[in-house]
């Protein structure tokens, strides 16, 4: 299982050039950074985390301009989002977005996509929580139309476009790794991701969710499918709970970063890597 690293961008946090570097020069696998355009300040749904929702939330940077510096600066990890609010984003410009900073890392860049949490945050964006889900579906099919066609066209039940010229595209397909855990997320998986990207499993839920992974190998093998690789994001940097994780079918674990501010917040965040690199040490093969 490999290793790898998910983190705020911010701006009182590591820069992310320095953090890029740091992860690559330790040997981790990935970084992958997160999303929200903004959090409305009278905000009702509820935090996933629980509790009240870390200041992080609504401070972090755009996840593609952040890419952008952390391709310029590496050679070998994968760069990704864990996850992308694929609703909050057009399409034609998601397309864009996430084929040009391919082109700065051919064959490095995943996509995590996700429907989002935050009710108010969507309609913000002129996003109706109740079809969250499947205008998400819709958005993933224009942008794969835009990533293949020379003049794509997309006529959908959300996104709608005569044929058009859109370059850059990707040197190679980009993986979407669909999130969540709830009751329906490996129908998602099957019939638009290229992975799994669970979040937070608890260790005392490591049995179900090895059955899950499980089923969507068997699901996957049933219509020719190879094996789908599972991330998970979120986990402990312990030698234990890798192991156990590993044993239940992840392919890659995520490790959030706790992040720091200050005068300089990198001590610690360097600190941190230094504890996953040892972890990779073991668990990497």
């Amino acid at each position: 299982m490999q290793i790898g690293v998910a983190a705020f961008i911010t701006e009182d946090g590591i820069d992310p050039v320095q953090l890029a570097r740091a992860v690559e020069d330790r040997g981790l696998a990935a970084l992958f950074v997160t999303e929200h355009t903004h959090i409305p300040v009278n905000r009702r749904s509820p935090w996933p985390g629980g509790g009240e929702l870390p200041r992080e939330y609504s401070h972090t940077f755009d996840p593609f301009v952040a890419l952008g510096a952390m391709a310029a600066v590496t050679e070998s990890i994968v760069l990704g989002t864990a996850v992308t609010l694929v609703n909050q984003r057009h399409p034609i410009t998601l397309a864009k977005q996430v084929a040009s900073v391919e082109r700065l890392a051919p064959g490095r860049v995943e996509l995590g996509v996700g429907p989002g949490w935050n009710a108010e945050e969507m309609r913000n964006h002129g996003v109706d929580p109740r079809w969250r889900t499947a205008r998400m579906l819709d958005h993933l099919d224009a942008v794969r139309t835009l990533w293949a066609q020379d003049e794509a066209e997309h006529h959908g039940e959300f996104v709608d476009f005569d044929p058009v010229w859109c370059w850059p595209k990707p040197t190679a397909p980009v993986p979407v790794l669909i999130a969540g855990t709830g009751p329906t997320v490996l129908d998602r998986v099957l019939s638009h991701g290229d992975g799994w990207l669970p979040l937070r499993i608890p260790r005392r839920e490591l049995g179900s969710f090895g059955n899950r992974i499980a089923e969507l190998r068997s699901r996957a093998a049933e219509t020719g499918r190879c094996r789908i690789p599972v991330t998970l994001y979120g986990g402990m940097p312990e030698r234990s709970v890798a192991e156990d994780y590993a044993a239940a079918g992840v392919d890659r674990l995520l490790i959030t970063l706790t992040g720091s501010s200050g005068a300089d917040p990198a001590p610690p965040v360097l600190a941190e890597l230094d504890i996953m690199a040892e972890l990779a040490e073991h668990t990497d093969g």
